[in-house]
């Protein structure tokens, strides 16, 4: 009984929201009929609209803020304010900016050539230090016995070979009067050859040992700087072991490698052959604070096919330690001096998607726009190549966002070079 009351609520339920559909589909779907139904609507009291089809509103906004009017300048159709710079010629730097990163000129694992505990660590971590500087020190006893048994050994066969010689010459003086065999004279040379050979065999066993005990004072390979130890006193280290004692990086000089476009391979390959300087500096990210200066040294073997550009290395001067191994810095590579070039102030260089312009103002109070090549930046200016654009023409500064070929502006802020 009480299952039939709840199918009869649920059966209810579902009726009246298939109602509910039907109802919103008939408003909506059937405009005449609903009016047919229902009358028709009030008249509309508002106020006709000005002759052609828009208010007073939409015609002010369509009059000169539409995108695409070649007079666009403010909601209120006047002049948009601007400030303008003035093109000049001038010496400039041709410079080439490029991300550079920091190699070490020479690298080394300091490693103990023996087998021994570790007795002593004369350094410490992040240290400067010259080639030939002791760094460490293995226990040497038993690299010192095996000198001395060496030196023991090379005494003894000396002494031999002494003896033997000595025999030999009186062997040869009785020979000489023959009173004795030629073949104890003989052997009797022999057995010094012999002699000889085992003290030259001693003495390289002397030398070996001394070789190894002086391979008990570990010291650094290069100059440079340490990085962090691998070992500690006490512990037993090998010659095989893969980390070693310490890590050097050789940062003075750093090196720096980076990438320049293919279109400049053939005046740096002319500056190189011909014994010129390529000057290079090193700045940090916000190119604010500049960390090195050096040179170009050389050049990679082959132009990358992906990029289109040819890696270059340098040498920078780093005696304020700035640098290190795998730092990323801004690399400004100075390639030539442009003479009397034409130059503009870096802030009226616009992007578009056609690539960078320049407005340039006309007589009329109007503004052209003009493409321009950028060649190099120095300070505040911008050497460009651009036809349209000479010596003396105002161009616009600030207030270009606004603007677009034949836009009006006015001139509220003129610099002067």
């Amino acid at each position: 009984m009480l299952n039939s009351f709840r199918l009869s609520l649920r059966s209810m339920a579902v009726t009246a929201v298939l109602l509910g559909v039907i109802a919103a589909v008939f408003w909506w779907g059937f405009p005449d009929l609903r009016r047919q139904w229902l009358g028709p609507a009030s008249p509309d009291t508002s106020p006709a609209p000005e002759a052609g089809g828009a208010k007073k509103g939409d015609k002010a906004k369509w009059a000169g803020g539409r995108p695409g009017n070649k007079d666009m300048g403010d909601s209120s159709g006047k002049p948009t304010p601007v400030s303008t710079g003035m093109a000049k010629r001038m010496d400039m730097v041709l410079t080439v900016q490029a991300l550079g990163t920091m190699t070490a000129m020479n690298t080394a694992v300091v490693r103990s050539q023996v087998d021994g505990v570790l007795k002593s660590l004369r350094f410490t971590e992040g240290q400067q230090v010259q080639a030939g500087q002791l760094l460490a020190e293995i226990d040497a006893r038993a690299f010192e016995a095996q000198l001395n048994q060496a030196l023991g050994q090379l005494a003894r066969d000396n002494a031999q070979l002494l003896n033997a010689q000595l025999d030999l010459q009186r062997y040869q003086d009785l020979l000489k009067k023959d009173a004795i065999a030629r073949q104890q004279v003989e052997t009797q040379a022999a057995l010094v050859s012999q002699l000889q050979g085992t003290v030259q065999a001693n003495q390289a066993n002397v030398d070996n040992a001394r070789l190894q005990l002086s391979h008990t004072r570990v010291t650094a390979p290069i100059s440079g700087r340490l990085g962090l130890k691998q070992a500690e006193l006490g512990s037993l280290v090998r010659a095989s072991d893969p980390n070693g004692l310490v890590s050097i990086t050789q940062t003075q000089p750093m090196a720096v490698v980076f990438a320049v476009p293919e279109m400049h391979v053939p005046l740096i390959m002319r500056k190189l052959k011909s014994g010129q300087a390529l000057p290079v500096q090193a700045w940090d990210r916000d190119r604010k604070q500049r960390l090195a200066s050096g040179r170009v040294n050389t050049t990679d073997n082959a132009i990358d096919v992906a990029t289109g550009t040819l890696k270059l290395k340098a040498s920078l001067d780093n005696r304020d330690g700035q640098l290190f191994p795998n730092q990323f810095a801004q690399i400004e590579l100075q390639l030539d001096t442009l003479k009397n070039t034409l130059a503009v102030p870096s802030a009226s260089v616009q992007r578009g998607a056609q690539g960078n312009f320049v407005l340039v103002v006309q007589a009329d109070s109007t503004v052209n726009a003009v493409p321009v090549q950028l060649l190099s930046a120095q300070d505040d200016w911008q050497a460009v190549k651009a036809e349209g654009l000479k010596e003396g023409d105002s161009v616009v500064t600030d207030g270009a966002d606004r603007l677009r070929s034949g836009s009006k502006v006015e001139v509220v802020k003129a610099t002067k070079p």
